[in-house]
């Protein structure tokens, strides 16, 4: 199946010169989002998790679908903030300023094996920053897996730096 079929680009959103891959579309249709989560969920076909840990938001419902069809628990990585128990919290840059990204303080037990979920890794900003928050959480994300990369902006290489398998079920050139 041809992911890309059911994802709509938004010419100049949300600034000129930026093409914004909507996946709304594709979480709509019922074949497109069955294809996508069984699509991610054979990319990892044999290995051994313990969670599946997806970011907010879209990271949400295709995290949640894969660690349902994988029978493991789920975590959700959320902005600071949003939590309602003890959290630990890992800050990351962005391109004016810093975020944070959480998770409860009990999510996971040490030594957990993750598997990383979300729509769309572009700089790897926010995924590093999850990787690095799970580390000191005592996990080990073995993958990261997402259905839209956009190769041109380094995200891959960055988790691959960290000794992280990325995968992704298609890739845009460009912003």
């Amino acid at each position: 199946m041809d992911v890309k079929q059911f994802i709509r680009t938004i010419p100049d959103y949300p600034k000129e010169g930026i093409f914004f891959r909507d996946i709304t579309t594709l979480l709509g249709d019922a074949e497109g989002f069955r294809s996508a989560v069984d699509a991610l969920v054979q990319l990892h076909k044999g290995a051994k998790f313990d969670k599946v840990a997806g970011i907010e938001a879209h990271g949400f419902i295709l995290g949640g679908a894969v660690a349902h069809q994988l029978g493991l628990g789920f975590v959700p990585v959320r902005k600071k903030g949003k939590l309602p128990w003890t959290t630990i919290g890992q800050e990351y840059d962005l391109e004016y300023g810093t975020d944070t990204v959480e998770i409860h303080s009990d999510a996971i037990s040490a030594g957990d094996r993750i598997l990383l979920i979300d729509d769309l890794i572009a700089t790897g900003g926010t995924a590093e920053a999850a990787v690095k928050l799970f580390a000191r959480a005592g996990g080990n994300v073995l993958a990261a897996s997402f259905v839209i990369e956009l190769s041109e902006l380094g995200g891959r290489q960055r988790l691959e730096a960290l000794d992280i398998e990325v995968l992704s079920l298609c890739a845009y050139e460009g912003h």
